[in-house]
Formats: structure tokens, C-alpha cells, sequence
């Protein structure tokens, strides 16, 4: 009996180990992981700080944020590299996601408009008729986008939609003239405002351009979570926080020339030099110790009220829609 009880003992403790590590395998979407605007998630796999926290981290890439966020709601994923934005919409249609890490204060997205059409698109109020590009419906930059457009006088049906992703999609898309203006990052807009292929619009990747066109500063890539998974996981996500945190401060500590030295080749899209200079203009909108900006939630609500009803109408409580309890935990 006290062998039975010995095996029983030792199975026991094996499972418990391997469900242990199983916690710590965790799989995270990025909405598009070679985007700037999401560079702290490659980032801080390159310096290893997930390994430095014994955690096993697989991150995966979406095109589309609304993609990264399906694939969370059907378990597929335990996170999402997305905006912050998500949380809210998620939280209007019953479902509950925050922001465990905050990474950038801002869009980091630029309205651009094919060169040849610029001399007639001048503004939001001129997207009339036209074909708009965005990388998902349901995305982030369709928010911002319809955002836009609605402040602007404009209805839904008075322009266009078209879901074209980024990189060489997007490029491609207006090209080929199916878009005639389009959202996207870095180092996207920086290729094709670096051939004159297009201009900005509006411009989303500074803390005054986003004051400017949103009337705030607008939280934007995070890494977000459902409340339900951070709940039961808080040794988890205090040490994704810890990882990410010391990622931030690298960024806030390094060159430019620095950070891209340590990225993959392919994200450079064959013109180091452009990607360096891209870098150099975004790292200003990210956040040093992944905090939530203090106004920026309710600049988020304000933006999504304006077109989405379902918003509009639902009683958003936003504390449930971010923490910053991992990060100051993780600043300590």
C-alpha cells in the first residue's frame, strides 16, 4: 500500500510540475508583428527577457488586430499584442479583455492619400466617394478611420472600407488605385512616403497629431488580456509585465541605430536605413514604464462613442478595461 500510495505521490507531483510549466507556455498574436508600433513584442523576445523570466513565449502574427482578437476569444491565444481600443468594443458585446502592459500613447498610424489624388483629398471631408484602406474590418485604423470620417459631416455610406492589411498589401492596394487613401504604420507609411507614391493626411504618430485629430491622447498598442486568464494567472502576467517593462526602458535607453541591430533583417524591408529613421520618429509614443495614461481612456470611449452605438449605449466601466498594477508591481 505505501508503494501504491509512493507512485500515486510521484504521479501527482509530475502532473503538477508539468501543469506548471504549461502555464508558462504562453501564446500571444500580434497584429502584425514587423509593424513598429508593435516593436516591443519581437523586441523583447530578441533581448531574451521572456527567457530571463523562465517564460516560454510563442509569438504569432495577424495582419489584422481584429484577427489577433478573434483568435483570443476562441482560446487559440492567451493575449493579444493590439490596441487598447479592443477592450472597450470587447466590453460593450458582454466580453471582458484589459491592458496588463500599455506600450504606446498614441496611434502610431498616418491617414495616407495616394500622391495623385492629394491635390483633391485635403481632408477627412473629401473621403466622399472614396475607397479607404484599412488593415481589417474591425480593426483599430477602421476605428480611427470612421472616426474621421464621421467628424468630418460624413455617413457610413459615403465612402468606402477596403481591408488591405500593411506592407506590400497596403502598398500594392493603392497602386493599383482599388484604395485611394488608407491607414497604416511604420515601417509601411515610411516606404511609400519615401518613393512619393503618397502623403500624410493626418498624421497619428505623435502626441500632438493624435491631440490634434482624436482631442486627446489616444492609448493605443498594448499587450491586452481576458480578465478572466489574468485573474488566474498572476505570476504569469506579472512576469510578462516585468519582461515588457525592461523591454519599454531598453527603448528609452538605446539608439535607434541600436534596437534595429538587434531586429530581424526582413523587418527592414530591404532599406535599414529607412526602418532606422522610422524608428527614430516613433520611439518618442512609446511609454517608458507600460502605464496607462491617465486621460487616455476616456479619449479612447469618446472616439468609439461617436460611430458605434453599441458603445454608445453601454455602460463601459473602464477600470475594467486596463491595470497597472502588473507595471508598478514590475517598476518596484
Amino acid at each position: 500500500m505505501n508503494t501504491i500510495k509512493r507512485i500515486a505521490a510521484l504521479a501527482i507531483t509530475a502532473f503538477v510540475a508539468m501543469d506548471a510549466h504549461a502555464a508558462d507556455k504562453i501564446r500571444i498574436m500580434v497584429g502584425g508583428i514587423n509593424k513598429i508600433i508593435y516593436l516591443p513584442a519581437e523586441l523583447t523576445q530578441r533581448l531574451g527577457y521572456f527567457k530571463d523570466e523562465g517564460l516560454d513565449v510563442d509569438l504569432m502574427s495577424e495582419p489584422a488586430g481584429v484577427n489577433a482578437e478573434n483568435e483570443m476569444l476562441a482560446g487559440a491565444v492567451q493575449g493579444v499584442v493590439g490596441f487598447y481600443d479592443h477592450t472597450i468594443d470587447l466590453q460593450s458585446k458582454g466580453k471582458a479583455a484589459e491592458s496588463v502592459v500599455q506600450f504606446a500613447k498614441v496611434p502610431g498610424e498616418a491617414e495616407l492619400v495616394s500622391a495623385k489624388l492629394a491635390g483633391s483629398i485635403k481632408s477627412p471631408a473629401d473621403f466622399r466617394g472614396h475607397t479607404l484602406g484599412v488593415t481589417g474590418l474591425g480593426s483599430s485604423t477602421d476605428f480611427l478611420t470612421q472616426y474621421m470620417a464621421a467628424k468630418a459631416g460624413l455617413k457610413q455610406g459615403d465612402y468606402s472600407l477596403l481591408p488591405v492589411g500593411a506592407g506590400n498589401t497596403f502598398i500594392a492596394a493603392m497602386q493599383q488605385d482599388r484604395i485611394q487613401a488608407g491607414m497604416t504604420s511604420d515601417p509601411t507609411a515610411a516606404r511609400m512616403l519615401g518613393t512619393g507614391q503618397a502623403k500624410v493626411l493626418v498624421d497619428l504618430r505623435t502626441e500632438q497629431g493624435a491631440r490634434a485629430a482624436l482631442g486627446g491622447v489616444y492609448p493605443a498598442a498594448s499587450l491586452y488580456m481576458p480578465n478572466a486568464w489574468v485573474d488566474a494567472h498572476q505570476a504569469e502576467v506579472a512576469k510578462l509585465a516585468r519582461a515588457f517593462v525592461r523591454t519599454l526602458q531598453y527603448m528609452h535607453t538605446h539608439s535607434a541605430e541600436q534596437i534595429a541591430d538587434v531586429m530581424p533583417r526582413d523587418y527592414y524591408g530591404g532599406d535599414k536605413k529607412l526602418y532606422i529613421q522610422a524608428l527614430k520618429a516613433s520611439l518618442p509614443m512609446f511609454t517608458a514604464d507600460g502605464r496607462m495614461p491617465a486621460d487616455g481612456p476616456q479619449t479612447v470611449l469618446k472616439v468609439l462613442s461617436t460611430f458605434k452605438p453599441g458603445v454608445r449605449n453601454a455602460h463601459i466601466d473602464l477600470a475594467r478595461t486596463y491595470t497597472t498594477r502588473f507595471v508598478e508591481a514590475a517598476a518596484k
